[in-house]
């Protein structure tokens, strides 16, 4: 971290024709007014009237660029170039961060230094007009659980995945787990993101929501799901240790662990989480073995 009271974070916004949603997007970064930020805005070349409204935030924005990429992910690699943050981001250009988000990242990672990455467990989905339209709660995520393709759905009226918005991370991590987003990838590419970093590192929860997905018909991940889901299947091939698939004796160790509350400090790995705690009036670190 730098000598300053707040780490400095570094938020990038890749954007393409999201005209009807940017400057909304843009709003809820810089309204927050947090002391030590750096915001980079990766227009595609927009056709639309995307680039005045940047030009109306242009002082407030750190880097700003609109000329043809090769995508979303190129347009993220290359706003991280521009970066030098303490703690990265990226937030599409019809998504939201709320007004306490940035403050209560920042608190949490100066708080825990062993936390590597950050991501809500309330997962918060909008509307076409940015009002809130729904609320999933996340189970804990782990490392073994997301290799066994674990967190690419839904259980019990719980979501498994990682809300991508709401997911922000140290700069070392970042360059520990390559410093780049497979382009590659044609949809998935944030899932990719979280098979490298949990080779590195344990992705650690709040339930404080962090960020909203802006539902508006047109997303690329819903238009396109079966080959989102496509993609991730690939990333864990890629990534998934051998002992980790699918299988007789990972279905069997996970009875085991049901059956007689054992063994998944053995065959798991570790939920971690952190909590405020009303009675001693203080934030807490926790984790637990899980399968």
């Amino acid at each position: 971290m730098n000598s300053t009271p707040f780490p400095k974070i570094s938020i990038v916004t890749p954007s393409f024709n999201q005209g009807a949603f940017l400057e909304a997007t843009i709003r809820s970064i810089l309204d927050q007014s947090y002391p030590n930020l750096e915001y980079i805005v990766m227009d595609g070349g927009s056709s639309d009237n995307s680039v005045e409204i940047i030009k109306r935030y242009e002082d407030r924005i750190t880097f700003w660029t609109s000329q043809k990429d090769k995508g979303q992910y190129n347009a993220v690699n290359n706003g991280f170039k521009h970066a030098s943050g303490d703690i990265f981001a990226y937030l599409n250009s019809d998504d939201l961060y709320w007004p306490w988000t940035f403050r209560t990242v920042a608190h949490l990672f100066m708080l825990f230094p062993q936390i590597q990455w950050l991501t809500s467990r309330t997962l918060m989905i909008l509307g076409p007009t940015g009002l809130p339209a729904q609320v999933f709660p996340a189970e804990f995520y782990s490392r073994t659980r997301f290799y066994r393709g674990m967190d690419s759905g839904k259980r019990k009226g719980r979501t498994r995945w990682i809300q991508q918005e709401a997911t922000f991370w140290r700069c070392e991590l970042w360059e520990q787990a390559g410093a780049r987003m497979d382009e590659t990838i044609q949809l998935a590419g944030d899932f990719e993101l979280w098979a490298r970093f949990f080779q590195y590192a344990n992705l650690v929860t709040t339930d404080i929501p962090l960020a909203g997905y802006r539902f508006h018909g047109a997303n690329k991940a819903h238009v396109t799901r079966q080959a989102y889901l496509q993609d991730c299947d690939q990333v864990l091939k890629r990534y998934a240790p051998q002992s980790l698939k699918t299988g007789f004796k990972r279905a069997l160790t996970g009875q085991i662990v049901r059956w007689t509350g054992r063994g998944a400090r053995l065959w798991g790995s570790t939920a971690n989480w952190v909590r405020y705690d009303q009675a001693q009036a203080k934030w807490t670190y926790n984790s637990s073995y899980v399968m």
